[in-house]
């Protein structure tokens, strides 16, 4: 019974609020194509110098001289988590509503040249190596982003109303712990994130880069 009507209560709260995870999504999707055209504005020896790096990392990768695995997911646990972290923290003050939005953009601009820029130099290898380098892990972390991102805009307006609508008298502690729990439930996801990007995304890029011809 109880599962019942938690289930009901979130289908109503994404209801409510269907409009500002749309336009979550959508600004994060702006992101994505915004950095691929970031890509396609890149001067010819701009592209050349990433490029040289990028075949040197991936020379690393083939002879097997990588981070340690722990370090790696230390690492990208560390990152995800300060990175939703300071979503969440913002979520709670008032001006940190368009702050939030930009760091989502940012981040799906991110993605978009990351994955733009092994396609463009190296088509349906580059797009391989996207395949095996990024998609994984983002598989669950592009998700928990953008959840966290929408409810830290809800609580914030919630915060706003609360603050300059007088007539606004709902109560905000439920919410508050709940907005806890959310973030708790995303270092949790995070952290399996961090343990793909760490364990078997390495080796999936090993296997791909590892034949001789693969970067020529």
């Amino acid at each position: 019974m109880k599962k019942r009507l938690y289930q009901s209560d979130a289908a109503s709260y994404f209801r409510e609020y269907s409009s500002i995870f749309l336009f979550v999504v959508v600004l994060f999707l702006m992101g994505v194509i915004f950095g691929a055209i970031v890509v396609n504005s890149m001067s010819l020896t701009q592209k050349e110098d990433l490029y040289y790096y990028l075949s040197q990392f991936f020379g690393q990768v083939s002879n097997g001289k990588v981070a340690d695995n722990n370090d790696l997911f230390l690492q990208s646990f560390l990152q995800n988590s300060k990175f939703i972290g300071l979503i969440w923290v913002l979520g709670i003050s008032i001006i940190g509503l368009p702050v939030i939005l930009i760091l989502l953009f940012v981040k799906g601009m991110v993605v978009g040249f990351t994955v733009g820029f092994l396609v463009s130099q190296m088509g349906w290898k580059g797009f391989l190596l996207a395949v095996a380098s990024i998609m994984p892990q983002n598989l669950i972390v592009i998700p928990i982003f953008i959840m966290m991102a929408a409810l830290s805009v809800i609580f914030s307006l919630r915060m706003v109303k609360k603050q300059f609508i007088k007539k606004y008298a709902e109560p905000i502690m439920p919410f508050f712990k709940g907005y806890i729990l959310a973030l708790i439930a995303a270092v949790v996801c995070l952290s399996l994130a961090s343990g793909i990007e760490a364990y078997l995304s390495p080796a999936l890029m090993k296997s791909i880069v590892g034949t001789t011809t693969f970067l020529k």
